[in-house]
């Protein structure tokens, strides 16, 4: 094991991503260090940097996805080995609004918080998963009394498979990172249709996750919300949108059946209740939240038999050249809306 690392620092709200040197960390109790192969990138990454959200302490290692090998085990440890696969999340502590994340050499998550990945995925791929997939998941299948959530049962869980194939599903921002894992779940869950909207060059992709009928999102919001109706048949019992943007939400809610559910992304995106008594959820994807716990922790323990059956796939990805260093590039092209169907990731051990 080396004694030193390198970790992408950001220095200060607003500033710049900085590549430096630090101390490889120990894992406490419960906890494990990881080597960190690979770390995918996220709109959130980008928000911290520009414009200081959910942190105000710094320096900060920023990164929320990431996927690596086990190398040392804290004390107490026992449902994880060294030499495991696993995918994780950084550790975004939202109380004291600080961060530790993925973009580094090494770096430690809590055993409890880390899935392992089975050996027909790529830990590339495997970037992609921790918070997508709980982003996707979590806000359908919680059934925490003390959070609103769809309370539809887990397709892992026996009696959940299938279970709603008399509903329809309409998801916008189908190609978005969270998007293809809501596709891939309402296919497990049994929903029929699934509508998915994105570019029509995603259209193929978005069908062999399990769309039935690929909207281009291009299209006036009159004539696709014509388009999806015509193809559900009226209106849609759950509406999943992706991207929660100015120009989505409203459709989004006017394809949102009286009784149906309707998630959402972004907290801004919440709209007025009305007249019907459809209900509103906003996703939330960090494990770490009390409410995402029970929920979260049978996701986990079920990612490796989804993965290795191919129930579910991961993320297409693109990956960096360069490692830490190409972060900064990556979050201005995500920034500026230049990302398509896949996952930017960057391998940190290559880092010059």
């Amino acid at each position: 094991m080396p004694s030193q690392q390198k970790a992408l620092y950001l220095e200060s709200k607003g500033g710049q991503l900085v590549v430096n040197f630090t101390e490889v960390p120990t894992p406490g109790p419960g906890e494990l260090l990881v080597k960190v192969e690979a770390a995918a990138l996220n709109p959130i990454d980008w928000q911290v940097q520009t414009l200081g959200v959910f942190i105000e302490r710094y320096p900060c290692i920023l990164g929320i996805d990431g996927a690596g090998t086990v190398v040392q085990l804290g004390a107490g440890v026992t449902s994880f080995v060294v030499g495991d696969r696993i995918a994780f999340q950084g550790a975004l502590d939202p109380v004291q609004k600080s961060l530790n994340g993925t973009f580094s050499q090494y770096t430690t998550t809590a055993a409890h918080l880390a899935a392992k990945i089975p050996a027909n995925i790529q830990l590339d791929r495997a970037a992609s998963i921790p918070v997508a997939l709980p982003t996707a998941a979590l806000v359908l299948y919680n059934e925490d009394p003390s959070t609103q959530s769809v309370r539809l049962t887990p397709p892992w869980v026996e009696g959940g498979r299938g279970k709603y194939y008399s509903k329809s599903a309409l998801i916008l921002g189908g190609s978005s990172s969270i998007g293809q894992y809501v596709i891939q779940l309402a296919r497990l869950s049994g929903f029929s249709p699934i509508i998915a909207t994105a570019s029509p060059h995603n259209r193929e992709y978005l069908e062999s996750l399990g769309a039935t009928s690929v909207i281009d999102r291009n299209l006036p919001s009159a004539q696709l919300q014509v388009e999806a109706t015509k193809l559900a048949d009226g209106l849609f019992d759950l509406v999943y949108d992706a991207v929660s943007l100015p120009d989505t939400l409203p459709l989004a809610n006017a394809l949102t059946a009286p009784e149906g559910d309707l998630v959402v992304v972004s907290p801004s995106g919440l709209p007025q209740s009305d007249e019907t008594s459809k209900k509103v959820h906003l996703a939330r994807g960090l494990l770490a939240t009390p409410t995402n716990r029970v929920v979260g922790a049978s996701l986990l323990a079920n990612i490796p038999n989804l993965f290795e059956g191919g129930d579910i796939e991961p993320n297409r990805i693109e990956i960096l050249s360069g490692g830490l260093s190409a972060v900064a590039s990556g979050l201005e092209r995500l920034k500026s809306k230049q990302v398509s169907g896949t996952k930017l990731v960057v391998l940190p051990q290559e880092t010059i």
